[in-house]
């Protein structure tokens, strides 16, 4: 299948560059405007009991929470001043209602909480037009400019001004990443190909993964909600992926011209071997991915559309156009060498070292001779570093992830510094009553069911901020963190109150959304985690025909990712490093990233098995003998993966430099995952292993084995050449 694939290509490889061509350009063209498309926010479940009560507020109080706070201080003047007093309150009634529905100051609530200790300092909270968040946003960003108050200082935060400006500066990093990312990776790359030519090759494959994965994300966003976030993760796996599979297909094709084979020879050789492994490898990165989209969060969906469509792309130019362009270059593929006559000089040496003389070969009969030893020892480091995820706390994404800088963080570091306690933070009770909100016997019914919220453990008194037909809202403050263990325990047990007769209550709030958050993610990952072991399996059976090898796969994944998340928590949740990486921690994890990393890591992890294991497939059928296999296939990819793993660090390093704290986890937690499974698991881990499994490695029952010979992913129907079915001796 493969090798037919790869004999067409080369046939028609001018027609499909020319197809290249035009889907770059069209889907560059039509991609740009996904911006414009997509949407902020998507942490919340849309059918949680948290989303019932916010809309049930929105429909019943024009004064609800409070979609933005603005901040007005002055040094020289107080609250008491009627100046102050003339100044705030002339600015929020000069804003237009149309943008600005409702409002709440100082002089019209009499909160003590909406002044500053000193007095110099008061806030106003905003309500915004809008039925959704990005309708919110852009009322936010028509009213913005007209909120500055001339000889006050002026600082906006709360939900939508905190969200436009996270969005504002991951847009900045992104950019900055991606000018940072290209010509650090080329130069990378020249080093690696030692030419000019080939190293443009896995770039112009990032490049149309990413130009497509935008077009594709508009035409999602035409049907669906799609979050500002996703792009974050089209440019960075995009570019990533297809510079390791177009590092392996490159690679893969000068090897093959170095054994002699030209023309379509060459590249169908080339699909049949490399292509094949990309695809393997693509399917299981993308279907770890999919998994995302078991959840009800817009923001995870997201990732999954645009992480999907990164890896599919760059598996189809990968092994479509790549090797088309392969095709037309020959061997110009090595036009541009900076060291074309050393190369011509080793090319026979590089195949002596493919059958057992180079250094990744004996690192590997060094792993082999002690398998037992390697084995515990590395795996009592990984269990050691995954320890502190047994103590994992989440968190919300808020205001703390901007930095300092930022107005949003402002606005938040003075509302905790330098006021009594936070107006706008209560745990709400949306009810819908019976009979009216506003007659006798349901006010009392209210009185009576407030009281009894205000005396639970924890709370700080309730009261009834609303009523209007049949829906009524007890608002219950509290001390502490919203988004915190003790918070979420008072709504849990605020829900234990029963309502007045008749009545159901809906709890609303910054808390009661962490809490359902954190259910719906509890109740999905099982699910999700089931599917991707399954799915996986699955795909590693037919690609190895093994039913030991893909346990041992998901097994090592899982140690790796555990290893890293628990570094992750000593680092982001306890705070160690964050001078050196640069970032103030909030003492716990936003519970969205965890997800997020889990399906990329697992399916990231697997590209490198897949890579490992199909030149260990291969070899083993070529010599027959275990170990000579794992050796010489180590031999033939170690020096590939580390470079291509080195490669995919560098996007992801530039992205932890972001100064959103999400983004910063993101990229630190990627490039701490892509170090540990290389150098730790792949190189150290599983050459022990497979020493110890020995001829089991491949094993299957007769049923599976003739299932494998028939449905199998195979390579193709090629004979391999007399020089390359050598067999290796194997060192005692």
């Amino acid at each position: 299948m493969f090798e037919g694939l790869g004999r067409f290509i080369h046939r028609g490889r001018k027609p499909l560059l020319i197809f290249t061509l035009l889907f770059a350009v069209l889907s560059g063209v039509y991609g740009v405007g996904v911006f414009g498309d997509m949407k902020p926010g998507g942490f919340e479940d849309p059918k949680s009991e948290s989303r019932h009560a916010a809309l049930l507020a929105e429909k019943a109080f024009p004064q609800r929470a409070p979609d933005a706070v603005v901040v007005y201080r002055n040094d020289d003047l107080t609250v008491d001043d009627p100046a102050f007093q003339k100044a705030v309150t002339d600015k929020v009634n000069s804003l237009p209602r149309s943008v600005v529905t409702g409002s709440a100051h100082f002089w019209m609530t009499k909160m003590p909480e909406q002044v500053s200790r000193d007095r110099h300092a008061t806030y106003v909270a905003m309500n915004l037009h809008g039925s959704d968040d990005n309708i919110k946003e852009e009322s936010y960003k028509a009213v913005k400019d007209k909120l500055d108050l001339q000889g006050f200082k002026t600082l906006r935060g709360g939900p939508v001004p905190t969200g436009h400006q996270a969005g504002e500066e991951i847009g900045e990093d992104l950019g900055a990443a991606e000018g940072f990312s290209f010509p650090v990776l080329f130069l990378l790359l020249v080093i690696v190909f030692g030419g000019l030519a080939a190293a443009s090759l896995p770039l112009l494959v990032g490049g149309l993964s990413i130009l497509g994965s935008m077009a594709v994300l508009r035409v999602i966003a035409q049907f669906t909600d799609v979050s500002v976030f996703a792009m974050s993760l089209v440019t960075v796996l995009g570019l990533a992926v297809a510079i390791d599979y177009g590092l392996l297909i490159v690679s893969r094709y000068r090897e093959e011209l170095d054994r002699g084979r030209t023309g379509e020879d060459a590249i169908s050789r080339t699909v049949a071997t490399a292509g094949r492994t990309v695809v393997v490898s693509g399917i299981t990165v993308a279907v770890a991915l999919f998994g995302m989209t078991f959840f009800p969060f817009a923001f995870l969906k997201s990732m999954a559309y645009g992480g999907v469509a990164a890896v599919v792309l760059s598996v189809f130019f990968s092994i479509i156009a790549l090797p088309a362009a392969l095709a037309v270059m020959g061997p110009k593929v090595n036009a541009l060498s900076l060291r074309r006559k050393k190369r011509a000089a080793q090319a026979p040496a590089a195949r002596t070292e493919a059958q057992g003389e180079g250094a990744w070969y004996r690192l590997a009969h060094v792993l082999m001779r002690r398998p037992v030893a390697i084995t515990v020892v590395t795996l009592g480091v990984l269990i050691a570093l995954a320890s502190p995820f047994l103590r994992i706390d989440f968190g919300a994404n808020d205001a703390r992830q901007l930095p300092n800088s930022a107005e949003g963080r402002q606005v938040h570091n003075m509302l905790e510094k330098d006021f009594d306690g936070d107006g706008v933070k209560s745990i709400d009770s949306l009810l819908t009553l019976a009979g009216e909100a506003t007659s006798k016997e349901q006010g009392a019914a209210l009185q009576a069911y407030a009281d009894k919220l205000g005396k639970v453990p924890g709370a700080k008194g309730a009261q009834i901020t609303g009523a209007e037909g049949t829906t009524a809202r007890v608002s219950v403050k509290f001390d502490g963190v919203a988004v915190s263990s003790p918070a979420r325990d008072l709504v849990n047990d605020l829900r234990e109150v029963a309502p007045p007769p008749g009545a159901k209550a809906y709890f609303g709030g910054e808390t009661a959304v962490f809490d359902d958050t954190l259910d719906a993610l509890a109740d999905t990952l099982p699910m999700m985690l089931l599917y991707i072991a399954v799915a996986t399996y699955i795909l590693l059976f037919l690609a190895f025909g093994s039913v030991l090898l893909p346990l041992k796969a998901i097994a090592m994944n899982l140690l790796s990712l555990s290893a890293t998340f628990g570094i992750l928590v000593w680092i982001f949740q306890d705070g160690h490093l964050s001078d050196v990486i640069g970032f103030d921690p909030t003492g716990n994890i936003e519970p969205n990233m965890p997800i997020m990393l889990f399906a990329l890591i697992f399916g990231l992890s697997m590209d490198y098995e897949v890579f490992l294991v199909s030149r260990i497939r291969e070899q083993y059928d070529l010599l027959g003998e275990p170990t000579a296999a794992v050796a010489t296939g180590l031999q033939s990819i170690g020096k590939l993966i580390v470079s291509a793993a080195l490669l995919m660090c560098v996007p992801l390093a530039a992205m932890a430099t972001s100064g959103v704290l999400t983004m910063t986890l993101f990229g630190v937690g990627m490039v701490i995952a892509i170090l540990l499974d290389v150098f730790v698991v792949r190189i150290l881990l599983v050459p022990a292993v497979m020493k110890l499994m020995g001829r089991a490695s491949w094993w299957a029952p007769g049923p599976l084995q003739k299932l494998y010979s028939k449905y199998g992913i195979k390579e193709g129907d090629g004979v391999e050449t007399p020089e390359s079915t050598e067999r290796v001796p194997v060192p005692s």
